[in-house]
């Protein structure tokens, strides 16, 4: 018996790492549909036939922060939800993606958001999930724990809490065992590189053609997109990625909520990050 399981193990960790692998180089080597918005912003699109044994549609924004990182912002509505497209149309922004939880009935951010030095909403509770903090300056940008920090009297003017962390400094987060987590969803990502770049990431999902990602999936096609901090915003039906003029709404990923994998099912949402 102590024979057959050590068999067993002998032969399911080298497929494992074998998968881990394959999956790093479909990654890595992957040729991207690749758009330029302006000098230092990239639009990047793929299509996956067999990532995480599934297939995946993948689109993200590479920023140069050496060009652009005093334009960034964050736009939110205490009350009010709005599509991407609309607050992004509203501060004349070239690219967006959706921002953090909200309430769907009220209206507004369920966790602490700040924007030019105003608080737009407090957090309504305390969850495992909203452990990472997206803090942004003219000077600096970072992802960072929550542990530890009095963030709510930081003296960075936009901060926006969401989650769960995915990466800090290169290493992936522990990530608690739940279905938010373990399941495939639509995800939305905002990361950093160690070459002054920022990303904002968005995994089509509820398709055929793309099923979504777990959280520990997403973590890796971060890292091995060379990401070194992460963090995960409201995902699902709320993914939603915008280029200016890309599309009839801008809207460049496939959002979920009608069905169908097209850019017309855009839900609205509390906030977003944009660049302008």
């Amino acid at each position: 018996m102590k024979t057959l399981a050590l068999c067993w193990w002998l032969f399911i960790i080298p497929s494992i790492l074998f998968a881990q692998l394959a999956d790093s180089l479909t990654i890595v080597t992957k040729e991207w549909s690749t758009t330029p918005v302006k000098r230092g912003v990239v639009w990047k699109k793929g299509h996956f036939e067999n990532l995480f044994q599934s297939q995946q549609e993948i689109n993200f924004i590479e920023i140069d922060l050496k060009k652009h990182r005093k334009k960034l912002g964050l736009a939110a509505d205490a009350s009010q939800l709005k599509k991407t497209s609309q607050f992004a149309a509203e501060n004349q922004a070239i690219v967006a993606i959706n921002g953090g939880f909200f309430d769907m009935k009220n209206g507004g951010a369920v966790d602490y958001i700040k924007v030019n030095g105003s608080v737009i909403n407090e957090s309504r509770a305390t969850t495992d999930r909203a452990n990472a903090l997206l803090v942004l300056s003219k000077k600096s940008i970072a992802i960072l724990p929550t542990e530890g920090l009095d963030y709510q009297n930081s003296a960075f003017p936009n901060v926006l809490l969401s989650g769960p962390l995915l990466l800090q400094q290169g290493t992936a987060i522990d990530l608690r065992k739940n279905s938010f987590n373990d399941n495939r969803h639509p995800r939305s990502a905002v990361a950093l590189t160690g070459d002054k770049k920022l990303l904002l990431l968005v995994v089509d999902g509820r398709n055929a053609q793309a099923q979504g990602m777990r959280l520990n999936e997403l973590a890796k096609v971060l890292r091995w997109l060379g990401a070194s901090d992460a963090m995960n915003l409201d995902g699902g039906g709320s993914s939603s990625l915008f280029v200016n003029e890309a599309t009839k709404t801008g809207l460049v990923n496939h959002p979920s909520d009608n069905r169908a994998f097209d850019p017309e099912g855009e839900r609205p949402v509390a906030n977003i990050l944009y660049l302008k």
